[in-house]
């Protein structure tokens, strides 16, 4: 078994934790990755304050070990975060945004905080909230992120935090990607597009068969879904999804895209409601190239935790010593 801070943090088995994917990462799927060994996240995504609380219900009947939930940190009312921290959380997670305000009443309700940043000014910002816990997040990952990569990111940001320990995200789904955060310092992984291609994903069976046939060469980071969905996400955010015909059609033409939004959006939420991804977006990160199948989510945790242990005990093989 593998103990880092972030195990000993929640007292997990596996240094693994749920990405916090609105629409995709309901109380089930949370709670099998917290009863699997690992730390599940319930995605609270745009701020529905009656899903929100259906999906904390549900976490909290069915998980007998710690879990969490994560908010976008600029379109979170004060109000949802009240909802969710009267559920006991053992943390709650903010990305994308300046975390202070609503750290400091998370920590002074006794629950861990949990910051994911992109860049070292975000870095920053986790460390004067008083971050426990700093998810470095990489240009690689599904869904809304930044442009920094992975790989030279986690380092940096351990850097600077420290001594507050540092979790790795995007581009990681299996246990080399494991075993490769832990050796550039962090304390264990965060994943989102590997449990999106899991049996309880909330996203359809279609969008997670085209995860478990895609290619990592068929993603991109765009705007085009947000801006036909009207979100106005904040510079320097976009979305890394499957390529397909509508992200084709309109990127490097989001200004046309913005002023079709008469015709383009309603279309555009059929789409979604006829689960059309040449249409609707289907986040998905680099990993992709990782995933064949759409598996239980425990069967997930537990092979990732023994492939990293494979992997790390691999890597100390390599070592020689003089006598």
């Amino acid at each position: 078994m593998i103990t880092t801070a972030l195990t000993r943090m929640f007292e997990l088995e596996h240094p693994l934790i749920l990405g916090p994917m609105g629409g995709v990462a309901g109380g089930r799927l949370a709670a099998a990755v917290s009863n699997a060994g690992g730390l599940g996240l319930v995605g609270a995504g745009y701020g529905d304050p009656q899903w929100v609380a259906r999906e904390l219900d549900l976490v909290g009947e069915l998980s007998h070990r710690p879990w969490g939930i994560g908010f976008i940190t600029w379109s979170t009312a004060p109000e949802l975060l009240e909802l969710a921290l009267a559920r006991k959380p053992a943390a709650v997670m903010l990305s994308f945004g300046d975390p202070r305000p609503l750290g400091a009443r998370i920590k002074a309700a006794g629950c861990r905080l949990i910051c994911q940043v992109q860049d070292l000014a975000g870095a920053r910002l986790a460390h004067e909230a008083g971050a426990d816990l700093v998810v470095a997040q990489g240009t690689e990952a599904g869904g809304h992120a930044s442009r920094r990569a992975t790989l030279p990111l986690v380092p940096a940001v351990a850097n600077l935090v420290a001594p507050i320990p540092v979790v790795a995200a995007g581009g990681i789904a299996d246990g080399r990607g494991l075993a490769a955060a832990l050796m550039l310092g962090a304390e264990g992984a965060l994943l989102g597009t590997r449990f999106y291609a899991s049996d309880e994903a909330l996203g359809s069976a279609r969008a997670k068969a085209l995860i478990a046939s895609a290619s990592g060469d068929a993603t991109a980071r765009t705007t085009v879904f947000d801006i036909v969905r009207r979100l106005d996400w904040p510079p320097g955010y976009d979305g890394r999804a499957l390529r397909n015909r509508f992200m084709g059609r309109w990127q490097g033409h989001e200004n046309e895209l913005a002023g079709a939004l008469a015709s383009e959006n309603p279309a555009f939420l059929d789409a979604v409601q006829a689960q059309d991804f040449d249409t609707a977006m289907v986040w998905a990160g680099e990993a992709v190239d990782l995933i064949d199948a759409v598996e239980p989510a425990a069967e997930i945790v537990r092979r990732i935790g023994r492939e990293a242990e494979i992997a790390l005990a691999r890597g100390a093989a390599l070592c020689r010593y003089p006598n």
